[in-house]
């Protein structure tokens, strides 16, 4: 199949399946005569599951790792196990500055009349720096 469709097949746009091809994530596609790239199914099941891990937010660094250890039918399961939950505690770790970044949004505007006067503590509360305070100190 050419691109186009292999894009269609896999759920990943031309211009990423390119981009994959470039980075050595996914071996770089077969050619025709006519020098179009040409696709396998097998190449789009590759596809699907990088879009898959690239849905759960993995990185590019990630999915490689993850790619290797699907290929290779000899591997332990814990380091699988161990990448992914590794992948899940930076996703709480997120989670939790995203919490502490929203309870400070929701703290201001409570303290904020919405109304005619100039006097407003969501910038007062910017201005200050105590809205942008999150876990652990970070910025």
């Amino acid at each position: 199949m050419n691109i186009s469709q292999a894009a269609a097949a896999s759920g990943v746009s031309a211009k990423m399946l390119r981009h994959y091809e470039t980075i050595g994530l996914v071996p770089r596609a077969r050619r025709t005569a006519s020098n179009y790239r040409s696709y396998t199914d097998t190449d789009v099941h590759t596809l699907r599951f990088i879009r898959t891990a690239r849905d759960l937010g993995f990185s590019i660094d990630d999915i490689r790792a993850l790619l290797a250890l699907w290929r290779d039918r000899q591997r332990p399961s814990r380091e699988v196990k161990r990448l992914v939950e590794r992948h899940a505690g930076g996703l709480r770790a997120r989670i939790a500055e995203l919490e502490a970044m929203l309870t400070a949004l929701e703290h201001l505007a409570r303290h904020c009349h919405g109304d005619e006067r100039p006097d407003c503590p969501i910038l007062n509360g910017l201005e200050a720096g105590s809205a942008s305070r999150r876990p652990s100190g970070k910025r």
